[in-house]
């Protein structure tokens, strides 16, 4: 369910793409240094939403750096670290850990067990520093996983366990601002959610798992889930302009108004395009 909250580069001037590749390097560097370089294989763009929305309105001082890497062994990348990117990181480590077990109790890949085996110690650090967090997690997916075996015909009821989740990664600290921060988090959560059931619905027909449209007994209906999203997305703008955010609102915009858009309709066409060579 992740991938989606990315942005559209193409839409980004020259020194907004360098801000944003240096807080996803920033990311990866500190997960490699919290926890171990083979972490970094759970790395996610997703999280980078999260680290600009959170260092935008607490503004934490931010340390420059550069370094080579694995993916970079030849030049130098510039990345940035703070205290909201050190959250960020763990927090990613966190859904890796998560999302990894669940490729493995879903597809059995090896890949995913061990990438699950890998990041075990370290999530266990990071739910001794966000306890809250890491429990939100861990109810929300069992939540999940509930709903998914009784087979719920009702996606708002996996959408909000879903929403729940992200909305408390959303809240670095309880203060004036958990309560938008929350709802701007479950908003996003609930769209990713229906998004991914959206993408996936031809291919869990196909392999017989849950998806809560399926489930519903409804047809595919790509106005109607258009509609669905744009309502989601719509709470979630709500609570984002409420927030007094200034530094790369331009970065953060491009990612909610465009980005989420192009990555949906790409894994959209996508998946249309992987159905319709299956059934050749």
């Amino acid at each position: 369910m992740f991938g989606f909250v990315t942005a559209n580069t193409r839409e980004l001037n020259d020194t907004q793409r360098r801000r944003y590749r240096a807080v996803y390097c920033g990311i990866c560097h500190r997960i490699g240094e919290n926890a171990s370089r083979c972490s970094r294989l759970c790395l996610s763009y997703d999280l980078v939403f999260l680290a600009l929305v959170l260092s935008s309105l607490y503004e934490p001082e931010e340390q420059e750096n550069s370094g080579r890497c694995v993916p970079h062994p030849f030049s130098r990348q510039d990345y940035l670290d703070s205290e909201i990117i050190a959250y960020a990181a763990d927090m990613n480590v966190a859904l890796g850990y998560y999302s990894a077990q669940d490729h493995w109790q879903d597809d059995r890949r090896l890949d995913a067990l061990t990438l699950a085996r890998l990041l075990r110690e370290h999530y266990g650090e990071v739910r001794n520093r966000y306890p809250r967090q890491c429990e939100a997690i861990e109810r929300e997916l069992e939540t999940l996983r509930r709903l998914e075996k009784e087979g719920c015909p009702n996606p708002d009821l996996p959408a909000n366990a879903f929403g729940r989740l992200l909305g408390e990664l959303f809240v670095w600290r309880e203060d004036h601002w958990s309560t938008c921060l929350r709802e701007l988090g479950r908003s996003l959560g609930r769209f990713i959610y229906l998004a991914d059931a959206a993408m996936d619905y031809h291919k869990d027909r196909k392999k017989g798992s849950y998806n809560p449209f399926l489930a519903s007994g409804s047809e595919p209906d790509r106005e109607k889930w258009n509609t669905c999203l744009t309502i989601e997305m719509a709470g979630c703008a709500r609570a984002y302009e409420h927030l007094p955010l200034v530094q790369d609102k331009d970065i953060m915009d491009n990612i909610l108004y465009s980005g989420v858009w192009l990555t949906y309709r790409h894994k959209e066409k996508k998946g249309q395009r992987r159905t319709q060579d299956a059934d050749r």
